[in-house]
């Protein structure tokens, strides 16, 4: 299973964890995407917070997390339901280069948003960009809501994204005074990406060879974009008959794309007749 998300906890330490791991659904979130290097960097590091998150929520249910600043890089979303089904979008203006991840969002915020089934409204989290890189901004979002000291360990590549939570408990210091900084040293080897190849059983060992790691189930991860066309149907109801037949004569057709699965819907005169009157549409 190369796409997981896998709890840990070093036991005599009181230190929690979590390793993050994805390749094929990675590749398919950015398949055609043609990203360049700054904002794949970002988006992959993304990725495994969300998948972070989400695995260690009391309460799943789909969990949303948005960048958004003024920035080049304008917006990142990251969209995640309970059985860890991931996809992902950006936005960013042409001509992108490498620069400082601050400078990439500029001023903005992280925007955290939990639906689930049970609830009548979502829980929305909101609070300001502050970290120089993916990981501090969210190391500083742990502090704010779980007053926990938080680590996080990201690397990304074309192929992979792997990421590395740690977190230190109420009996970490008493256990060991050393013990956090020296999981904290140990832990940041994980950023060359040499990791990338081995399962977390083998990163979890060759990063903490001298201490008890008690390693648990697995959770798989998948590619959260499946076509969806009774969705759009319905949305283009929810305009009326009169807007969308006006894009029709103006278009010849009517285009809806789904950014964040990067995929395109067309329906011609006829797919648009059937959906107004409540038959199967002709898509193509």
């Amino acid at each position: 299973m190369n796409n997981y998300v896998q709890r840990f906890l070093l036991e005599d330490l009181d230190i929690r964890g979590a390793v993050v791991h994805l390749d094929s659904v990675w590749r398919q979130m950015v398949q055609d995407r043609k990203y360049p290097e700054p904002v794949m960097q970002l988006l992959g590091e993304m990725s495994a917070v969300t998948l972070l998150l989400s695995d260690q929520l009391k309460q799943p249910g789909r969990l949303t997390v948005q960048l958004q600043g003024n920035g080049p890089v304008s917006m990142l979303v990251i969209d995640c339901d309970k059985n860890l089904y991931l996809r992902g979008m950006a936005k960013y203006t042409p001509k992108i280069s490498v620069q400082p991840v601050p400078e990439l969002l500029g001023h903005g915020r992280l925007v955290l948003t939990l639906d689930k089934d049970s609830m009548r409204e979502a829980y929305q989290s909101i609070v300001p960009l502050d970290g120089d890189t993916i990981g501090e901004i969210f190391e500083h979002y742990f502090r704010q809501s779980e007053q926990l000291s938080s680590r996080l360990f990201l690397a990304t590549s074309n192929a992979s994204v792997l990421g590395i939570l740690l977190q230190k408990m109420p009996l970490t210091d008493e256990r060991d005074p050393d013990g956090w900084t020296r999981i904290e040293t140990l832990a940041a080897t994980a950023y060359d990406g040499t990791l990338f190849a081995h399962t977390s059983e083998e990163i979890l060992r060759r990063l903490f060879f001298e201490e008890s790691v008690r390693i648990f189930e697995a959770q798989s991860i998948s590619y959260g974009c499946q076509e969806n066309t009774a969705k759009i149907c319905e949305m283009l109801q929810s305009l009326g008959r009169e807007e969308v037949n006006s894009i029709l004569r103006e278009r010849g057709e009517v285009i809806v794309h789904d950014d964040i699965c990067n995929r395109e819907y067309r329906f011609d005169a006829l797919a648009i007749d059937a959906i107004f009157r409540d038959a199967g549409p002709t898509v193509h």
